[in-house]
């Protein structure tokens, strides 16, 4: 196509499609200019907090009742209950890391279910082939193009017009939305609008609001007009909604997703990515370290979510998950290596919390996956298919992870 075959509308709509980050595809100008005119009450919610990097399970559940534990990390292992800098006791064998205090209030609560052994059977150890499994829901193959999410919308209409049904938080779309065209992916919901001074920003709207017709028929047009849609949505939710929780700088991802839920716009699904959870150098144990920082960011965040949702978080459910864990054994730059089994975490008002799942027992040599790393004794496919037919109302989720054979003798029962 030569330069005078570019229409002006094609190129300020790729231009607009490129800033906002839009997932689009045809649909009707209609159903476009409807994008949130009416709240959408009552939708259950689940939250994905991705760990990017693996997170390291044991010292976020903590095995303090297992000698063997302390014997593989004696420079980074989580002091026994009672201790200096010691783990918060949760039932006899476990103890929660003393940065993720602020959650313990939730385990007490009966809210917050730890999963520990749990993981993708596949044994890579690769961080983008292991992420890509978990994202996709298909284990042991990358040529899948389309996430269990994704799958998720397919296979349910809507609940209201104009619904804002999926958003991501991220610096890239994540795969486990693939397939659901009409997914927001952003790297900040906040910072979602039309990049100009404020004095601007209305004369700038008008204008696309003209050059983006109702009527519009080409591609261009309907992707102007979602994208449109989708900015107001955005910020006429942030601006409704105020904050009832205290949320630091770091945090306010939680808070932005938050004022989403009590909004009212239709929100089914939400991915955050966190990174930096690649701990081979210097990981520490309870205080100073790369993974103590990380915990506390994530227990603060998670703990201004859950008060600032107040009766909204009823009907929302979080899953905290990663790649796969760590080894076992602390490495020679007291920090740990790329691992197998992990630890997952389950927070919601309807989670039957205030237990410690899976079938860990021992850190024994006989006990580690190839001698070095915690084993994966629950798939995490059992663990979201549960979530997907409890939560979020799917009578069969198995459609969802292809190639997975569920076994429900083996199942968590996270919801009463």
């Amino acid at each position: 196509m030569n330069a005078r075959a570019v229409s002006r509308r094609g190129v300020l709509g790729a231009s607009l499609l490129s800033s906002l980050s839009w997932l689009l595809a045809p649909r009707s100008a209609r159903a476009d200019a409807s994008l949130g005119a009416e709240p959408v009450p009552g939708v259950p919610v689940l939250l994905c907090v991705f760990l990017r990097g693996a997170a390291d399970g044991l010292n976020v559940v903590v095995p303090y009742a297992d000698d063997e534990y302390y014997r593989l990390r004696p420079s980074i292992a989580v002091p026994r209950p009672g201790l200096r800098g010691g783990a918060l006791d949760l039932d006899g064998r476990f103890g929660l890391h003393p940065q993720l205090k602020p959650l313990l209030p939730a385990y007490r609560a009966g809210e917050l279910a730890l999963v520990h052994a749990v993981g993708s059977p596949h044994p890579t150890r690769s961080h983008f082939e292991a992420q890509d499994f978990m994202e996709s829901g298909v284990v042991g193959d990358r040529t899948v193009s389309r996430g269990w999410l994704g799958r998720y919308f397919a296979s349910k209409p809507a609940i209201g017009a104009g619904a804002l049904r999926a958003v991501a938080v991220t610096a890239r779309a994540p795969l486990s939305l693939r397939g659901y065209a009409d997914a927001l992916s952003t790297s900040s919901l906040r910072d979602f609008r039309l990049q100009s001074s404020p004095e601007l920003e209305p004369a700038l709207l008008r204008g696309f609001q003209r050059l983006y017709r109702v009527d519009g028929a080409d591609l261009a047009e309907r992707a102007g007009q979602r994208a449109l849609g989708a900015t107001e949505l955005v910020a006429r939710a942030l601006r409704s909604q105020r904050s009832r929780a205290r949320y630091a700088r770091d945090t306010r991802d939680f808070a932005d997703l938050a004022r989403l839920i009590k909004a009212d716009v239709g929100l089914e699904a939400a991915w955050l990515d966190l990174g930096g959870w690649d701990t081979h150098r210097q990981q520490g144990s309870s205080g100073a370290g790369d993974l103590p920082r990380q915990l506390d960011r994530l227990a603060r965040g998670l703990a201004a979510f859950r008060a600032d949702l107040g009766e909204a978080f009823g009907r929302v459910v979080v899953v905290v998950m990663s790649e796969f864990g760590r080894t076992a054994k602390e490495n020679g730059t007291r920090g740990t290596d790329h691992g197998h089994g992990g630890t997952m975490l389950v927070l919601g008002g309807q989670v039957k919390g205030g237990r410690v799942l899976g079938d860990l027992q021992s850190l024994a040599p006989d006990q580690l996956y190839q001698g070095r790393d915690v084993p994966v004794l629950t798939d995490f496919r059992q663990l979201l298919s549960e979530v997907c037919e409890r939560h979020l109302g799917i009578a069969d989720a198995a459609g969802f992870f292809p190639g997975f054979q569920r076994d429900d003798a083996r199942r968590l029962a996270l919801f009463g």
